[in-house]
């Protein structure tokens, strides 16, 4: 059953997408939990939220990769390699 969780966020079982009509009616983002291993699976987003969604996910993977570039550099900087020596940086 789908039900509403604090107001923020609906939940959702794998066994609620077998009655797409009401699924996939919502106007809410709904988080997705597989019933039987209480694991999460994902969410759903509606059509109307596609693009702020999109633009989101976009800022969220270029923080992700400067971090990493940060992560790089900071380890290049200190991990000087000497004559003849070979190091990757990365600790």
């Amino acid at each position: 059953m789908i039900c509403k969780k604090e107001r923020i966020m609906i939940e959702a079982t794998l066994a609620d997408l077998r009655k797409s009509s009401d699924f996939f009616s919502q106007d809410e983002i709904i988080h997705i939990i597989d019933g039987r291993k209480k694991e999460e699976i994902g969410y759903f987003v509606p059509s109307y939220m596609k693009e702020e969604f999109e633009a989101f996910l976009q800022n969220l993977q270029l923080k992700q990769k400067r971090a990493v570039l940060k992560r790089v550099a900071k380890a290049q900087k200190s991990d000087a390699i000497g004559d003849g020596a070979l190091a990757d940086g990365l600790s």
